[in-house]
């Protein structure tokens, strides 16, 4: 029987999230995924997916998944190494490879998964990772779980990077992998790739980047940011759960040795069943579209910009940036949440971000663009949004 002294402790704990405003709830969507969205039987303009290309409901990408699932059944009831290899992961492995110019990839059921499990297998007690103060949770967890030292540089400051890079030297560092998300996923930001490879180049550094909010839609052909750098990095990983259709999947994509030894040692793909054929088949699909999509990388692009201009015009404090993500920027947690909830009542679906997945002080609305959004459709959001923010006060 589970003792009640914990039990009141977990309440008491939960009491606290809930008194300090800092409760997550989830909304329950009875639609697909897509610009608008049905949840307790309305219709909502939905401004808090990752779906950046609008492919979470492309008709392309059902055909797809339900041609593999006719073919190669439902699920795969076993991990790789078992028995739940197709030879639709070994394309879509080789599909990913050569789209990113890599020698190899390797698949996980997400890409927390995928940064989870790169790290241990990889660097030893005798080896260093330094990580950018922003980077995703999964990569900090991935780190934590690896015997490597651990050395941590301010977000995108280049003069620290060094300073670690040297320290890491100087403490007798075998091998040093740099971390890096690609984009910061609560700024909207890029990391200054280039700047990094430099560094890196001068060092003898590895570098590693994780480009989930990048990989479809940003560089050249959605290559992503070391594409749009115009610089080569060592490992990337990514998702298929964003841009690429919106389901689920993760990657790591990297030298040859890097993968054959992640397929002997990575914990979370060795114990992890393989990813379902329709899944597989749909992300087949999905890189052929995105390879091609130029028009929805150019609408996603104008929407992005359209959008942060009607922003500030209505007086709003915005992160600057050019990425999809566009952060609405309130301070503390009970106006973020206050606002998402007025904006809601008219007919617009964001969500507030706030302490702990951003600093105290720092909750906002992340709104994230979608090539499927139309410009009326963002003109009604900014007309939501000039009247919400008048009713909670969220504009002096």
């Amino acid at each position: 029987m589970t003792d009640k002294a914990f039990l009141t402790h977990l309440r008491n704990v939960l009491a606290g999230i809930e008194a300090e405003g800092l409760t997550k709830r989830e909304r329950q969507i009875t639609s697909a995924q897509a610009a608008y969205v049905t949840v307790g039987g309305r219709r909502l303009l939905n401004l808090c997916a990752n779906n950046y290309l609008g492919l979470a409901d492309d008709p392309r990408l059902i055909t797809a998944a339900r041609a593999a699932m006719d073919s190669h059944g439902y699920g795969m009831a076993s991990v790789r190494f078992i028995c739940g290899t197709q030879e639709l992961h070994r394309a879509l492995e080789a599909r990913i490879a050569a789209y990113l110019g890599m020698e190899d990839s390797i698949l996980f059921a997400a890409c927390f998964d995928a940064n989870g499990g790169l790290f241990e297998p990889l660097l030893t007690d005798q080896d260093a990772i330094i990580s950018d103060s922003l980077n995703h949770a999964s990569i900090i967890d991935g780190v934590r779980l690896c015997k490597a030292r651990r050395y941590r540089f301010a977000n995108n400051d280049m003069g620290d990077l060094e300073v670690q890079l040297l320290t890491a030297i100087k403490d007798g560092a075998r091998f040093i992998l740099i971390a890096t998300d690609g984009v910061f996923s609560m700024d909207g930001s890029f990391a200054n790739l280039p700047a990094i490879a430099a560094l890196a180049e001068k060092y003898g550094a590895l570098t590693m980047v994780d480009d989930c909010h990048a990989t479809g839609f940003i560089g050249p052909q959605g290559r992503g940011t070391p594409a749009l750098a115009g610089v080569k990095v060592d490992i990337l990983t990514g998702t298929l759960g964003k841009a690429l259709g919106g389901a689920l999947g993760g990657y790591i994509a990297g030298p040859q040795p890097v993968i054959d030894l992640l397929r002997q040692r990575a914990r979370p793909y060795l114990f992890s069943n393989a990813l379902p054929p329709a899944v597989v088949g749909a992300a087949l699909a999905a890189f052929d579209i995105v390879e091609g999509a130029d028009d929805l990388r150019a609408k996603l692009e104008h929407n992005a910009a359209y959008w942060r201009d009607g922003l500030q015009s209505l007086g709003f404090r915005l992160l600057p940036g050019e990425h999809p993500i566009v952060p609405v920027m309130l301070g503390e947690a009970p106006m973020a949440q206050a606002l998402a909830k007025a904006l809601e009542a008219r007919g617009v679906m964001v969500s507030a971000f706030f302490y702990p997945v951003v600093p105290h002080g720092g909750a906002r609305i992340r709104t994230q663009m979608s090539a499927a959004l139309t410009t009326d459709d963002l003109d009604f959001a900014l007309e939501a949004f000039a009247s919400a923010a008048k009713e909670v006060r969220a504009i002096r």
